[in-house]
């Protein structure tokens, strides 16, 4: 239809004649658009701008995609295949500011990489892939981050030493040193490739790594030193990538992975109480209410009970006292409870009508929730509220988390 509209008009414009009439008799003017050019000859150049439009539409619609992709700034990824070059879609000008440079004098990228990299997935990487037609990475153009696949899965390069020719290549190359963890950030590892028995018969340029949240690394790739040299993809750690966000992957041989759960943080606290009885006892009081708290860091001491309550797991220390009196003879013994077992006693015996005080400490493992108090078994004890010679008090030296 298109084509019949732009015939219509080209007829129009180029083909118009005009008959007039002169002294000398009439003749014909003919009226053309390009210098008098026949008229299939311009129907053939109309065509051809036509031709051209089409493509241009074409190529405005695929840059229209390509900017679509490049939002996507979480997942800016793309693959490298058997064949193929790598091409990120996301630019620099979405991570970098302006007039920045993609990497900084000391050779680290100042964009996250875990953002920003390419996908190798190819099958003959695999360690347990052996071919006669070998490759090598010397060959390859490296560009930027990489992070590995086999067959559509993430996986990591080997750290252990692999058999030669296998990768797909003549000397297999594998990390001499562990990956890094989150908090490293971008570290360097040396490579070594295996020849002839020697695990290390190529020392291979180093390379950068950097481990991902979501259980990845991305690595960036240098060419190798010599051919036949190539990077290799570990099978073994395919489990990595179905490990949670709550996982991590481990493995003691470096053969045999496996998926476990972070250890989640403990949240330090600080605990301390210090009270006193202001007041006489005398004989047995099966629980001391220690009516007058000076100190209680974490509220684990209830002063309407007498009884601390431990609010964590860790590590306690406790102390008790008292002040005896009266006539000579008198033997006080104070006995610290923990959830109803006396475990120390402070004990005091006065020959004469003399006083003395008495102190002890206990240091224990509580588990969350243990209950301690004080009791008063038999003697005669005094304090007022100035001397606090009746004491109770403990700390938390360290938190732990127990079974």
């Amino acid at each position: 239809m298109m084509l019949v509209v732009y015939v219509s008009v080209l007829l129009v414009l180029f083909a118009s004649i005009v008959s007039t009439q002169s002294g000398q008799g009439p003749y014909e003017m003919e009226v053309w658009n390009k210098d008098d050019q026949p008229l299939w000859e311009q129907l053939s150049t109309l065509q051809e701008e036509m031709e051209s439009l089409r493509r241009e539409q074409a190529i405005l619609k695929h840059k229209q995609k390509a900017l679509d992709q490049m939002l996507i700034i979480d997942e800016n990824v793309t693959s490298l295949k058997q064949s193929g070059r790598p091409q990120l879609f996301s630019p620099p000008h979405l991570w970098l500011n302006e007039g920045d440079e993609d990497d900084e004098g000391d050779g680290i990228p100042n964009y996250d990489p875990c953002f920003r990299y390419s996908i190798l997935d190819q099958a003959w990487r695999a360690t347990n892939y052996t071919t006669k037609s070998v490759k090598c990475d010397r060959q390859v153009r490296w560009q930027g981050w990489y992070r590995l696949y086999y067959r559509g899965k993430s996986i990591q390069m080997p750290e252990k030493c692999i058999p030669e020719n296998h990768c797909g290549t003549h000397s297999p190359l594998w990390l001499t040193q562990p990956h890094p963890n989150i908090r490293d950030g971008v570290v360097t590892r040396k490579m070594c490739g295996n020849w002839k028995k020697k695990c290390c018969a190529f020392q291979s340029n180093p390379i950068q790594v950097k481990a991902c949240r979501g259980n990845y690394y991305v690595y960036r790739l240098v060419r190798p030193t010599a051919c036949h040299l190539a990077y290799c993809a570990d099978v073994n750690t395919l489990v990595c990538g179905r490990c949670s966000s709550n996982q991590y992957c481990t493995s003691r041989d470096r053969i045999t992975y496996r998926c476990a759960a972070r250890k989640k943080k403990i949240k330090k606290q600080v605990i301390h109480f210090f009270a006193s009885y202001p007041g006489s006892l005398k004989g047995k009081v099966n629980r001391i209410r220690f009516s007058k708290v000076l100190v209680n860091v974490g509220a684990g001491f209830n002063k309407q009970t007498g009884v601390f309550r431990a609010p964590v797991s860790g590590v306690y220390q406790f102390y008790f006292s008292s002040q005896s009196g009266g006539s000579g003879g008198n033997a006080t013994n104070l006995w610290l409870v923990i959830n109803g077992y006396w475990v120390s006693v402070s004990r005091s015996d006065v020959k004469t009508s003399a006083s003395i005080g008495s102190l002890s400490t206990y240091m224990t493992t509580l588990r969350k929730g243990a209950q301690v108090y004080v009791t008063h078994v038999t003697g005669q004890s005094w304090a007022d509220s100035a001397s606090n010679t009746i004491t109770f008090g403990g700390s938390l030296l360290m938190q732990r988390r127990l079974k």
